[in-house]
């Protein structure tokens, strides 16, 4: 049996009644923004036996940046509480923004990991094609080395540029 589904506003209503919500990004998005009586469980803590603690009797609503991975893990996710009802927000905190809802935001945390990724990647491939038409075609080899990249992280669930990415001194900071 899945969780049902609550938009941000009825989220919003169940937690002033005292609802426990949860917020399954990685923590550096956490820190980065959130919801403000969220707490932070990342789903790679869930997934590894991690429950929600002091929940008690009380609801529990999990959300995710656009709801895909809390709908996507819904099983998971209602094996974190050990009693009580668990609810999903659907939108995730985007459409907790959509609604006007309020949200914590610290600006000096560094950029969520996958952001960074697209952004590397893609000035990579812009200068790869760059310097392909202006200096010497094998530098296209560079785009298409970032490129081949991408897909293998996305066909492995393992990207390299992320890793090195979370190794960097702005990134060490934020834990």
């Amino acid at each position: 049996m899945k969780p049902e589904t609550l938009s941000p506003l009825q989220a919003s209503q169940l937690i002033e009644q005292g609802a426990v919500l949860v917020d399954i990004r990685d923590h550096t998005d956490y820190l980065r923004e959130h919801i403000p009586q969220a707490i932070s469980l990342p789903l790679t803590e869930i997934t590894t036996g991690k429950t929600v603690e002091g929940s008690g009797e009380q609801p529990v609503i999990f959300h995710c940046q656009a709801g895909m991975r809390t709908s996507n893990n819904a099983d998971e996710l209602m094996k974190a509480v050990s009693s009580g009802k668990v609810f999903l927000m659907s939108g995730g905190i985007n459409a907790w923004k959509g609604a006007a809802l309020p949200t914590v935001e610290d600006k000096k945390q560094p950029l969520p990991i996958i952001r960074q990724v697209h952004i590397t990647a893609g000035i990579l491939i812009l200068l790869g094609v760059i310097a392909g038409f202006a200096v010497d075609s094998r530098l296209f080899l560079l785009s298409g080395f970032v490129g081949a990249g991408l897909v293998f992280s996305g066909v492995s669930g393992f990207c390299g540029m992320a890793t090195l990415l979370q190794k960097m001194p702005w990134n060490r900071a934020a834990k």
